[in-house]
């Protein structure tokens, strides 16, 4: 499992294992994704693997098998555990997303991210224009605080953004659309690691007030302006993201 917020907490560098086990999949899920074990190749063995990380045989096979049921590797009999083909990956996975962080950029990869996030997170948004609650609108207001609060961090803002959408997300009442919580952090991830070799006080600027539309909308219960405003929440991280990556 991944924490909600820790992709976003470790901008600075890789997030800390909490365990062996969590630091075995992490290992090796990371080098996976990011293509230094490629598809198709087939992982060392057990007793090279549990001298590399320093784990019992139980540890690493909990991992493997956590791995195997996030669609990235295949145990095979007489044959070893071959990295599965990326149709197989379970993309919506929060902790399979986080690995791509670390990946070379991918454009046709960013742009599926954006897509799919601007379409589950369009029917969150006019479903939590529906059923909002005061309490709902406080939480968000709170966050929404808290990212003016931030003074130019963008580790503080990040966080604060990613809690309007989770509640967001919460708050549509459609335990289906939260989904879109891991693919919004990682790509929220993305414009802030690019804002932070540029002058981010524009972004910094606009994410602010295109969030404060979108929650004054959900409060009022206009779903078309709350649409509107997580688009133009949508398109700033989308700009960010793809500033820096060449022209195919």
């Amino acid at each position: 499992m991944i924490e909600a917020g820790s992709l976003i907490r470790s901008l600075s560098g890789r997030p800390a294992a909490r365990n062996f086990h969590t630091f075995v999949i992490n290992e090796i899920g990371h080098a996976i994704v990011t293509g230094k074990f490629p598809v198709g190749s087939i992982l060392a063995s057990d007793a090279v693997m549990m001298e590399t990380y320093g784990v019992s045989r139980t540890v690493l096979r909990e991992a493997l098998k956590t791995l195997e049921a996030k669609g990235l590797v295949e145990a095979r009999p007489k044959v070893g555990t071959r990295v599965s083909p990326t149709s197989r990956w379970s993309f919506f996975d929060p902790q399979v997303l986080s690995w791509h962080f670390y990946a070379k950029p991918d454009r046709r990869f960013y742009e599926s991210l954006f897509e799919v996030r601007r379409a589950l997170e369009a029917r969150a948004t006019a479903l939590a224009a529906q059923r909002r609650t005061a309490e709902n609108i406080r939480v968000m207001k709170y966050w929404l605080h808290q990212m003016d609060s931030a003074a130019g961090d963008l580790e503080n803002h990040g966080i604060a953004a990613l809690e309007i959408h989770r509640t967001v997300a919460e708050t549509s009442g459609n335990a289906l659309l939260r989904s879109v919580t891991g693919i919004v952090e990682l790509t929220l991830a993305l414009a802030l690691r690019q804002c932070a070799s540029t002058d981010a006080t524009s972004y910094l600027r606009s994410s602010y007030e295109a969030l404060s539309r979108l929650v004054a909308a959900i409060g009022d219960a206009d779903a078309e302006a709350a649409m509107a405003a997580v688009e133009q929440v949508i398109a700033l991280d989308e700009a960010s993201v793809f500033t820096a990556l060449p022209q195919l």
